[in-house]
C-alpha cells in the first residue's frame, strides 16, 4: 500500500475529528495520516505509562513510513476499578459501559508521543470525571444516537455525552481526546531548541 503524499512537516497519527480539530488549535500546519498498527494495551504498566505506550505504538507506525517527519500520536483511554474501557464492542457493551460509569467518578488518561527523526516525546494527562446517575432509558436513548460506538468509555464529553457529566477534575480538551495545552507547549520547545 502507498502511503498518501504528506506536504507538512507534521504528521497526526489519527483519524480522529476531535484531535484533528484540537492540533489545529495550535496553530501548526499539519497532514494525517491513519496508523494502522494493531494497539496491544501493556497492562504490566501504571495506567499513564500503557496509554503513552498506545500513542507511541500509533505514532510509531507512521513515522516507519516517514522517518523525517514529525509525527503526533495520541490515545484516550477511561478507567474504573482499575478496569480499562475502550471502545464499545456492540450497543450491549456500551449500555453495560455507561451504567458501570453512572452515579461514579472515573479516570480519563490521554497520553501522546511525539516522535521526531532525533527524539521522543512522551506525556500524558489524568483527569477525572464524575458522572450523574443515568437511567436505563437514558442511557438506550444515547446509545441511539450513534455517539457512543466510537469512543474511549462510550461517550463524547464534546457531544450529547456531556449532558451525564457532573464535575469534572482535570482538563476538558484531555478528555476530549488531546491535551491541547500541552502539546503546544512540547511543540513549542521542539520548534524553538530542536
Amino acid at each position: 500500500m502507498t502511503p498518501p503524499t504528506v506536504h507538512e512537516p507534521l504528521i497526526l497519527a489519527s483519524q480522529s475529528p476531535r484531535r484533528q480539530e484540537l492540533l489545529k488549535l495550535c496553530g501548526i500546519p499539519f497532514s494525517v495520516c491513519v496508523s494502522q498498527v494493531e494497539e496491544q494495551f501493556n497492562h504490566t504498566l501504571p495506567l499513564e505509562k500503557a496509554t503513552e505506550n498506545l500513542a507511541w505504538q500509533k505514532a510509531k507506525a507512521v513515522q516507519d513510513m516517514y522517518p523525517e517527519k514529525i509525527i503526533i500520536g495520541a490515545d484516550t483511554i477511561v478507567c474504573l476499578d482499575g478496569i480499562v474501557f475502550g471502545k464499545p464492542k456492540n450497543q450491549d457493551d456500551a449500555f453495560s459501559m455507561l451504567s458501570s460509569l453512572s452515579g461514579r467518578t472515573h479516570q480519563v488518561v490521554t497520553g501522546v508521543s511525539i516522535l521526531t527523526p532525533q527524539k521522543e516525546i512522551l506525556f500524558s494527562q489524568k483527569s477525572k470525571v464524575t458522572f450523574f446517575s443515568l437511567t436505563p432509558e437514558e442511557i438506550q436513548n444515547y446509545i441511539a444516537t450513534g455517539e457512543p460506538m466510537d469512543k474511549a468509555g462510550s461517550y463524547g464529553i464534546q457531544g450529547k455525552g456531556t449532558l451525564f457529566v457532573n464535575e469534572i477534575e482535570g482538563d476538558f480538551h484531555s478528555i476530549m481526546g488531546l491535551p491541547v495545552s500541552l502539546l503546544y507547549r512540547e511543540l513549542k520547545k521542539l520548534f524553538t531548541h530542536g
